[in-house]
């Protein structure tokens, strides 16, 4: 679960997001929804820890400021709006790298078959040795959320 209190999020002197409470259960669908500009991703980059905020993130019970960010990685994973990628990545190699958080990058046993199980959840079975740039931006997508499901 994560829980947000009290959050706001200045950028320079313009306060983006302003006194903000928030849980997503698991389990739970939970939307943030608004007009373009209203701070929804900046909200989000602040659950992330990736925006400096003010107030609190609970983080299954856990503030989300005492925890390293390889801890917070074995708790949740995020899936950005969009992904550059410079170097020529395999989609299998992409779909891994969600193994690694909080891992010594080592695949033993059973994970060693999660990336292909996520790829085919996001109806990619076949696309394993495929370049990620080669992909149309949907298909990138896809292999961002399988991912985050690994």
């Amino acid at each position: 679960m994560i829980e947000a209190r009290d959050i706001s999020v200045a950028i320079g002197s313009r306060r983006i997001v302003s006194h903000v409470d928030f849980t997503a259960r698991p389990g739970e669908v939970t939307a943030i929804v608004g007009p373009n500009g209203s701070g929804k991703t900046t909200l989000l980059k602040a659950l992330t820890g990736e925006l400096s905020y003010t107030g609190t993130v609970i983080l299954n019970g856990r503030d989300l400021v005492s925890m390293k960010p390889v801890e917070a990685a074995t708790h949740r994973a995020v899936l950005p709006q969009s992904t550059t990628l410079s170097f020529p990545f395999t989609v299998l190699e992409i779909v891994r790298l969600g193994l690694i958080g909080g891992r010594s990058g080592v695949l033993p046993g059973e994970d060693a078959r999660l990336p292909e199980r996520a790829l085919a959840r996001v109806d990619l079975d076949g696309f394993a040795c495929r370049f990620y740039q080669e992909l149309s931006g949907g298909e990138q997508q896809r292999v961002q959320l399988a991912r985050v499901l690994c």
